[in-house]
Protein backbone atom coordinates (compact mmCIF):
# COMPACT_ATOMS: atom_id res chain seq x y z
CA UNK A 1 0.00 0.00 0.00
CA UNK A 2 1.17 3.55 -0.92
CA UNK A 3 1.07 5.27 1.95
CA UNK A 4 2.35 8.74 3.50
CA UNK A 5 1.73 7.73 6.54
CA UNK A 6 4.39 5.97 9.00
CA UNK A 7 3.33 1.99 9.88
CA UNK A 8 3.26 0.07 13.37
CA UNK A 9 2.81 -3.39 13.76
CA UNK A 10 0.74 -5.74 16.15
CA UNK A 11 2.42 -8.66 17.93
CA UNK A 12 -0.21 -10.97 18.00
CA UNK A 13 -3.73 -10.99 16.10
CA UNK A 14 -6.13 -7.81 16.28
CA UNK A 15 -9.88 -8.93 16.41
CA UNK A 16 -11.40 -6.16 18.18
CA UNK A 17 -13.45 -2.83 16.78
CA UNK A 18 -12.38 -1.00 19.98
CA UNK A 19 -10.38 1.79 19.02
CA UNK A 20 -7.55 1.79 21.53
CA UNK A 21 -4.42 -0.61 20.97
CA UNK A 22 -2.47 -0.97 23.96
CA UNK A 23 1.37 -0.52 24.31
CA UNK A 24 1.84 -4.69 25.10
CA UNK A 25 0.43 -5.69 21.38
CA UNK A 26 2.64 -3.25 19.49
CA UNK A 27 6.15 -3.96 17.67
CA UNK A 28 8.46 -0.63 18.83
CA UNK A 29 9.39 0.62 15.39
CA UNK A 30 13.14 1.18 14.33
CA UNK A 31 12.05 4.82 14.42
CA UNK A 32 9.47 5.86 16.92
CA UNK A 33 7.26 8.41 15.65
CA UNK A 34 6.48 11.54 18.09
CA UNK A 35 3.81 10.96 20.24
CA UNK A 36 0.64 12.02 18.24
CA UNK A 37 1.68 11.18 15.39
CA UNK A 38 -1.27 9.26 12.53
CA UNK A 39 0.11 6.13 11.43
CA UNK A 40 -0.56 2.91 9.69
CA UNK A 41 -1.33 -0.31 11.45
CA UNK A 42 -0.39 -3.45 10.19
CA UNK A 43 -1.48 -6.86 11.58
CA UNK A 44 0.50 -9.62 12.04
CA UNK A 45 -0.64 -11.23 8.85
CA UNK A 46 0.31 -8.08 7.13
CA UNK A 47 -3.33 -6.74 6.48
CA UNK A 48 -4.07 -2.88 7.33
CA UNK A 49 -6.29 -2.36 9.90
CA UNK A 50 -6.57 1.16 10.40
CA UNK A 51 -5.23 4.50 10.75
CA UNK A 52 -4.80 6.66 14.19
CA UNK A 53 -2.31 8.11 16.80
CA UNK A 54 0.54 6.55 17.52
CA UNK A 55 2.23 6.79 21.32
CA UNK A 56 5.00 4.77 22.43
CA UNK A 57 4.97 6.46 25.90
CA UNK A 58 1.90 5.79 26.16
CA UNK A 59 -0.26 2.86 27.86
CA UNK A 60 -2.68 3.21 25.04
CA UNK A 61 0.18 2.79 21.94
CA UNK A 62 -2.59 3.43 18.99
CA UNK A 63 -5.77 5.20 18.69
CA UNK A 64 -7.33 4.07 15.84
CA UNK A 65 -9.36 6.67 13.90
CA UNK A 66 -10.14 5.73 10.58
CA UNK A 67 -11.30 2.02 9.36
CA UNK A 68 -11.36 2.62 5.79
CA UNK A 69 -7.75 2.53 3.85
CA UNK A 70 -8.34 4.90 1.24
CA UNK A 71 -9.76 7.85 3.78
CA UNK A 72 -6.72 10.37 4.91
CA UNK A 73 -6.71 11.71 8.26
CA UNK A 74 -6.39 15.05 7.79
CA UNK A 75 -7.79 18.72 8.43
CA UNK A 76 -10.53 17.76 6.03
CA UNK A 77 -11.32 14.47 8.10
CA UNK A 78 -11.59 16.55 11.50
CA UNK A 79 -14.06 19.24 9.21
CA UNK A 80 -16.33 15.94 8.41
CA UNK A 81 -16.51 14.54 11.99
CA UNK A 82 -16.60 17.83 14.13
CA UNK A 83 -19.55 18.32 11.49
CA UNK A 84 -21.54 14.88 11.83
CA UNK A 85 -20.90 15.39 16.00
CA UNK A 86 -22.40 19.13 15.89
CA UNK A 87 -25.14 17.70 13.72
CA UNK A 88 -26.14 15.29 15.81
CA UNK A 89 -26.97 17.81 18.92
CA UNK A 90 -28.14 20.48 16.70
CA UNK A 91 -30.47 18.43 13.84
CA UNK A 92 -31.00 15.00 15.69
CA UNK A 93 -31.09 16.01 19.40
CA UNK A 94 -32.12 19.85 18.81
CA UNK A 95 -30.36 20.95 21.84
CA UNK A 96 -30.55 24.28 20.34
CA UNK A 97 -34.46 24.45 21.65
CA UNK A 98 -33.48 24.07 24.88
CA UNK A 99 -29.96 25.06 26.04
CA UNK A 100 -26.60 27.11 24.48
CA UNK A 101 -24.33 25.29 26.50
CA UNK A 102 -23.91 21.20 25.84
CA UNK A 103 -21.15 18.71 24.65
CA UNK A 104 -19.97 19.15 21.04
CA UNK A 105 -17.90 16.58 20.75
CA UNK A 106 -17.47 13.71 23.61
CA UNK A 107 -14.00 11.71 22.53
CA UNK A 108 -14.67 7.30 21.25
CA UNK A 109 -18.19 8.72 21.33
CA UNK A 110 -18.37 10.79 18.83
CA UNK A 111 -15.11 8.72 16.88
CA UNK A 112 -12.71 11.18 18.40
CA UNK A 113 -10.95 9.32 20.76
CA UNK A 114 -8.94 11.94 23.23
CA UNK A 115 -10.77 14.88 22.66
CA UNK A 116 -13.71 16.61 24.28
CA UNK A 117 -15.08 20.02 23.21
CA UNK A 118 -18.24 21.79 25.41
CA UNK A 119 -19.86 24.92 24.41
CA UNK A 120 -21.34 27.62 26.47
CA UNK A 121 -22.86 30.32 24.35
CA UNK A 122 -19.62 31.31 22.01
CA UNK A 123 -17.11 29.85 24.23
CA UNK A 124 -15.67 26.52 23.18
CA UNK A 125 -13.88 24.82 25.71
CA UNK A 126 -11.58 21.95 24.37
CA UNK A 127 -10.02 19.46 26.38
CA UNK A 128 -7.08 17.15 25.51
CA UNK A 129 -7.27 13.79 26.51
CA UNK A 130 -4.42 12.47 24.17
CA UNK A 131 -1.12 13.28 22.48
CA UNK A 132 -2.65 13.19 19.03
CA UNK A 133 -5.22 15.62 19.55
CA UNK A 134 -3.24 18.05 21.56
CA UNK A 135 -0.17 17.77 18.13
CA UNK A 136 -3.25 18.77 15.66
CA UNK A 137 -5.15 21.01 17.53
CA UNK A 138 -4.71 23.91 14.81
CA UNK A 139 -6.96 21.53 12.69
CA UNK A 140 -9.97 20.94 15.39
CA UNK A 141 -9.93 24.90 15.93
CA UNK A 142 -10.82 25.35 12.23
CA UNK A 143 -13.05 22.63 12.03
CA UNK A 144 -15.21 23.95 15.26
CA UNK A 145 -14.84 27.55 13.92
CA UNK A 146 -16.82 25.99 11.04
CA UNK A 147 -19.25 25.26 12.80
CA UNK A 148 -19.08 27.83 15.16
CA UNK A 149 -18.28 31.42 13.81
CA UNK A 150 -16.74 34.10 15.57
CA UNK A 151 -16.56 31.59 18.42
CA UNK A 152 -14.00 32.03 21.33
CA UNK A 153 -11.73 29.04 22.44
CA UNK A 154 -10.46 28.31 26.08
CA UNK A 155 -8.45 24.97 25.85
CA UNK A 156 -6.38 22.84 28.63
CA UNK A 157 -5.28 19.26 29.32
CA UNK A 158 -5.07 18.10 32.96
CA UNK A 159 -1.55 17.72 34.37
CA UNK A 160 -1.96 13.64 35.02
CA UNK A 161 -2.94 13.39 31.14
CA UNK A 162 0.04 15.11 30.41
CA UNK A 163 1.87 13.19 32.21
CA UNK A 164 0.26 10.00 30.54
CA UNK A 165 0.43 11.22 27.53
CA UNK A 166 3.64 12.39 27.10
CA UNK A 167 3.37 16.37 26.37
CA UNK A 168 3.44 19.25 27.68
CA UNK A 169 0.16 22.07 27.53
CA UNK A 170 0.19 24.88 29.93
CA UNK A 171 -3.12 25.92 28.41
CA UNK A 172 -4.81 28.35 26.60
CA UNK A 173 -5.40 32.49 27.75
CA UNK A 174 -7.83 32.16 30.13
CA UNK A 175 -10.98 32.99 28.52
CA UNK A 176 -13.52 35.41 29.69
CA UNK A 177 -16.77 33.38 31.61
CA UNK A 178 -20.01 33.29 29.13
CA UNK A 179 -23.69 33.46 30.63
CA UNK A 180 -25.59 30.17 29.33
CA UNK A 181 -29.33 29.47 29.90
CA UNK A 182 -31.07 26.10 29.96
CA UNK A 183 -34.44 25.22 30.21
CA UNK A 184 -34.22 28.82 31.42
CA UNK A 185 -32.41 28.86 34.29
CA UNK A 186 -29.20 31.31 33.76
CA UNK A 187 -25.60 30.07 34.52
CA UNK A 188 -22.08 31.74 34.27
CA UNK A 189 -19.83 29.39 32.78
CA UNK A 190 -16.42 30.15 34.02
CA UNK A 191 -13.09 27.69 32.53
CA UNK A 192 -10.78 29.57 33.92
CA UNK A 193 -12.11 30.08 37.50
CA UNK A 194 -12.78 26.97 40.11
CA UNK A 195 -14.48 24.66 37.68
CA UNK A 196 -12.39 23.29 35.17
CA UNK A 197 -14.87 23.28 31.89
CA UNK A 198 -17.25 25.99 33.12
CA UNK A 199 -19.89 24.22 33.81
CA UNK A 200 -21.16 20.31 34.26
CA UNK A 201 -23.49 20.28 31.23
CA UNK A 202 -24.08 16.37 31.64
CA UNK A 203 -26.47 16.87 34.14
CA UNK A 204 -28.54 19.32 32.31
CA UNK A 205 -31.85 16.59 31.75
CA UNK A 206 -31.36 15.37 35.40
CA UNK A 207 -31.45 18.91 37.02
CA UNK A 208 -34.60 19.42 34.27
CA UNK A 209 -36.36 16.23 35.71
CA UNK A 210 -36.01 17.30 39.14
CA UNK A 211 -36.52 20.13 39.36
CA UNK A 212 -40.33 19.47 38.43
CA UNK A 213 -40.58 17.78 41.51
CA UNK A 214 -39.01 20.42 43.80
CA UNK A 215 -42.21 22.55 44.28
CA UNK A 216 -42.85 23.78 47.68
CA UNK A 217 -40.68 21.17 49.03
CA UNK A 218 -37.82 21.74 50.99
CA UNK A 219 -34.11 20.98 49.14
CA UNK A 220 -30.91 20.31 49.77
CA UNK A 221 -28.04 20.06 47.74
CA UNK A 222 -25.58 18.17 48.80
CA UNK A 223 -21.24 18.59 46.85
CA UNK A 224 -23.58 21.18 44.79
CA UNK A 225 -20.52 23.11 43.06
CA UNK A 226 -21.75 25.84 41.01
CA UNK A 227 -25.04 25.27 42.15
CA UNK A 228 -27.10 23.69 39.37
CA UNK A 229 -29.85 21.41 41.30
CA UNK A 230 -30.24 23.70 43.94
CA UNK A 231 -30.62 27.06 41.59
CA UNK A 232 -33.02 24.97 39.42
CA UNK A 233 -35.30 23.66 42.30
CA UNK A 234 -35.01 27.55 43.54
CA UNK A 235 -36.62 28.63 40.28
CA UNK A 236 -39.37 25.91 40.05
CA UNK A 237 -40.36 26.88 43.64
CA UNK A 238 -39.01 25.04 45.88
CA UNK A 239 -39.87 26.63 49.46
CA UNK A 240 -36.15 26.45 51.00
CA UNK A 241 -33.21 25.53 49.26
CA UNK A 242 -29.58 25.07 50.61
CA UNK A 243 -26.30 24.36 49.04
CA UNK A 244 -23.59 22.83 50.70
CA UNK A 245 -19.98 22.55 49.15
CA UNK A 246 -16.63 21.88 50.57
CA UNK A 247 -15.10 24.20 48.32
CA UNK A 248 -15.38 28.15 48.72
CA UNK A 249 -13.89 29.07 45.32
CA UNK A 250 -17.26 27.48 43.97
CA UNK A 251 -19.55 28.46 46.43
CA UNK A 252 -19.26 31.88 45.57
CA UNK A 253 -19.31 31.15 42.04
CA UNK A 254 -22.92 29.58 42.98
CA UNK A 255 -23.75 32.40 44.85
CA UNK A 256 -23.35 34.34 41.11
CA UNK A 257 -25.37 31.99 39.51
CA UNK A 258 -28.11 32.27 42.12
CA UNK A 259 -28.32 36.13 41.82
CA UNK A 260 -28.52 35.78 37.87
CA UNK A 261 -31.58 33.89 38.25
CA UNK A 262 -32.72 36.30 41.57
CA UNK A 263 -33.44 33.04 43.84
CA UNK A 264 -32.67 32.80 47.08
CA UNK A 265 -30.54 29.79 48.31
CA UNK A 266 -28.70 29.64 51.64
CA UNK A 267 -24.95 28.35 50.51
CA UNK A 268 -22.37 27.18 53.24
CA UNK A 269 -18.89 25.98 52.91
CA UNK A 270 -18.54 22.96 54.59
CA UNK A 271 -17.24 19.16 55.06
CA UNK A 272 -20.69 17.17 54.18
CA UNK A 273 -20.14 14.33 56.64
CA UNK A 274 -19.95 16.51 59.80
CA UNK A 275 -22.95 18.41 58.33
CA UNK A 276 -25.40 15.55 57.67
CA UNK A 277 -23.82 14.41 61.33
CA UNK A 278 -24.88 17.08 62.93
CA UNK A 279 -28.26 17.76 60.89
CA UNK A 280 -29.38 13.95 61.99
CA UNK A 281 -28.53 14.41 65.36
CA UNK A 282 -30.91 17.57 65.52
CA UNK A 283 -33.99 16.03 63.62
CA UNK A 284 -33.36 18.50 60.18
CA UNK A 285 -34.66 16.63 57.43
CA UNK A 286 -35.45 17.71 53.67
CA UNK A 287 -38.43 16.82 51.21
CA UNK A 288 -35.87 16.56 48.58
CA UNK A 289 -31.61 15.73 48.99
CA UNK A 290 -29.15 15.55 45.86
CA UNK A 291 -25.72 14.20 46.31
CA UNK A 292 -23.52 14.84 43.48
CA UNK A 293 -19.95 14.34 44.69
CA UNK A 294 -16.27 14.78 42.13
CA UNK A 295 -14.89 11.87 40.91
CA UNK A 296 -13.96 9.52 43.69
CA UNK A 297 -10.87 7.90 41.74
CA UNK A 298 -9.12 7.34 37.71
CA UNK A 299 -6.99 3.96 39.49
CA UNK A 300 -8.26 0.64 39.27
CA UNK A 301 -7.02 0.05 42.20
CA UNK A 302 -8.94 2.48 44.31
CA UNK A 303 -12.85 1.32 43.03
CA UNK A 304 -13.36 -0.80 46.51
CA UNK A 305 -12.01 2.31 48.84
CA UNK A 306 -14.14 4.72 46.39
CA UNK A 307 -17.22 2.61 46.84
CA UNK A 308 -17.27 3.01 50.77
CA UNK A 309 -16.90 6.50 50.31
CA UNK A 310 -19.99 6.40 48.44
CA UNK A 311 -21.45 4.02 50.78
CA UNK A 312 -20.78 6.29 53.92
CA UNK A 313 -22.32 9.57 52.15
CA UNK A 314 -25.04 8.14 50.73
CA UNK A 315 -26.28 6.41 53.95
CA UNK A 316 -25.60 9.59 56.09
CA UNK A 317 -27.55 11.45 53.31
CA UNK A 318 -30.53 9.27 53.41
CA UNK A 319 -30.46 10.23 57.49
CA UNK A 320 -32.22 13.26 56.41
CA UNK A 321 -34.45 12.61 53.58
CA UNK A 322 -37.68 13.00 55.18
CA UNK A 323 -40.67 9.45 55.18
CA UNK A 324 -42.03 9.70 51.25
CA UNK A 325 -39.02 12.66 50.19
CA UNK A 326 -36.90 12.12 47.24
CA UNK A 327 -32.74 10.97 47.12
CA UNK A 328 -31.06 11.98 44.21
CA UNK A 329 -27.63 10.05 43.76
CA UNK A 330 -24.87 10.27 41.42
CA UNK A 331 -21.47 9.25 40.51
CA UNK A 332 -19.41 10.54 37.87
CA UNK A 333 -16.76 7.59 38.59
CA UNK A 334 -16.54 5.75 35.38
CA UNK A 335 -14.33 2.57 36.82
CA UNK A 336 -17.78 2.21 39.01
CA UNK A 337 -20.14 0.26 37.25
CA UNK A 338 -24.19 1.17 37.19
CA UNK A 339 -24.61 -2.39 38.93
CA UNK A 340 -21.80 -1.49 41.37
CA UNK A 341 -23.61 1.71 42.25
CA UNK A 342 -26.81 0.35 42.53
CA UNK A 343 -25.64 -2.58 45.02
CA UNK A 344 -23.96 0.46 47.31
CA UNK A 345 -27.04 2.47 47.44
CA UNK A 346 -28.93 -1.16 48.48
CA UNK A 347 -26.66 -1.71 51.12
CA UNK A 348 -26.52 2.12 52.05
CA UNK A 349 -30.25 1.94 52.82
CA UNK A 350 -29.62 -1.41 54.91
CA UNK A 351 -27.16 0.43 57.28
CA UNK A 352 -29.34 3.46 57.40
CA UNK A 353 -32.46 1.69 58.13
CA UNK A 354 -34.47 3.00 55.44
CA UNK A 355 -35.93 1.66 52.52
CA UNK A 356 -36.01 3.04 49.00
CA UNK A 357 -37.67 3.12 45.86
CA UNK A 358 -35.79 3.42 42.73
CA UNK A 359 -38.14 5.75 40.41
CA UNK A 360 -35.60 6.18 37.33
CA UNK A 361 -31.90 5.61 36.47
CA UNK A 362 -30.31 7.75 33.96
CA UNK A 363 -26.96 9.12 32.88
CA UNK A 364 -25.32 11.90 31.16
CA UNK A 365 -27.55 13.82 28.82
CA UNK A 366 -27.96 12.65 24.95
CA UNK A 367 -24.89 15.29 23.87
CA UNK A 368 -22.58 12.60 25.82
CA UNK A 369 -23.00 9.59 23.51
CA UNK A 370 -21.13 6.20 24.11
CA UNK A 371 -20.40 3.62 21.46
CA UNK A 372 -22.04 0.08 22.67
CA UNK A 373 -18.42 -1.41 21.60
CA UNK A 374 -16.50 2.05 23.78
CA UNK A 375 -18.53 1.54 27.01
CA UNK A 376 -15.21 3.89 28.39
CA UNK A 377 -17.36 6.94 27.06
CA UNK A 378 -19.87 6.11 29.81
CA UNK A 379 -19.50 7.60 33.12
CA UNK A 380 -22.13 8.99 34.76
CA UNK A 381 -24.66 7.42 37.16
CA UNK A 382 -27.97 8.95 38.49
CA UNK A 383 -30.24 7.37 40.04
CA UNK A 384 -33.95 8.82 41.55
CA UNK A 385 -35.47 7.02 44.29
CA UNK A 386 -38.21 7.64 46.71
CA UNK A 387 -37.57 7.18 51.24
CA UNK A 388 -40.68 5.03 51.12
CA UNK A 389 -40.05 4.89 55.46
Amino acid sequence: MNTPYPTVHLKNAWRSSHPWIFQRLVEKPAQRPKPGSIVDVIGVDGEWIGRGFYNGHSRIAVRILETHPDVPVDAGWFSRKIAEAVSLRRDVLKLDAVSDAWRVVHSEGDGLSGLVVDRYGDLLVVEFFSAGMFRHREWIYEALTEQFPGCRFHSFADEHVQKQESFDYRGSVPADPAIITEYGVRFRADPAGAHKTGFFADQRENREWLSRQVAGKRVLDLCCNTGGFGVYAAVRGASEVVGIDIDEDVIEIAKGNARLNDARIKFVQADIFPWLRDASNAGDAYDVVVLDPAKMTRDREQVIPALKKYLDMNKLALGVVKPGGLLATFSCTGLVSEEQFLDMLRRAAFYANRTIQILKVSGAGADHPFMAHVQESRYLKAVFCRVVD
